[in-house]
């Protein structure tokens, strides 16, 4: 079971009794945008999915933990390494925050600063990527200030509310990590 520990708040592999909390993060179409997310979820599915969240990310190619504050256990947010690739090492990154009384307390960036170092030094990335709307002012803060760079937009990628809007993709690569 994967727990990493910051000064106020910890990441912890998904638990049975997280069910609710992922069926509500995952049902919020306001946060759908940032989850690339296009239909609701059922309990049915998330349990299942709960069932299978122990798989290895070398088998699962993701990995989701969860953002708690208290060592009572629950989540106040979701942290994401997806479209994990070991053989070029690197991986997405996606990060969501609840509430929103939540996102100003810096939690975000201590969940994406730990998530950072677990995958540049536990996983071996070389690299980091997220995908980020060019109107999310907030989440694109949170990733430069760790470094991401832009690197690309994608002209009218996302479709809301009947407009298309432009995607930016954010790239951190590890200079530690060896070129081979």
């Amino acid at each position: 079971m994967i727990t990493l520990k910051g000064d106020t708040i910890y990441l912890r592999a998904l638990e049975p009794n997280d069910l609710e909390f992922v069926y509500a993060m995952e049902n919020d179409q306001s946060i759908w945008e940032v989850s690339n997310t296009h239909t609701p979820y059922s309990r049915f599915l998330i349990r299942q999915y709960l069932e299978n969240a122990q798989q290895d990310i070398y088998e699962a190619k993701q990995l989701r933990l969860a953002i708690c504050q208290d060592e009572d256990f629950p989540a106040i947010g979701l942290i994401d390494i997806f479209d994990f690739d070991p053989k070029n090492n690197r991986a997405g990154v996606g990060i969501v925050i609840q509430k929103n009384e939540n996102r100003s307390k810096n939690i975000g960036s201590e969940a994406l600063e730990l998530l950072i170092n677990y995958s540049f030094f536990n996983l071996n990335l070389h690299q980091l990527y997220a995908n980020i709307s060019t109107s999310n002012d907030a989440s694109i803060a949170l990733f430069t200030k760790f470094g991401f760079e832009k690197i690309g937009i994608k002209k009218d990628w996302i479709l809301l509310n009947n407009h298309y809007h432009d995607e930016a993709i954010f790239q951190l690569i590890n200079k530690e990590h060896l070129n081979l």
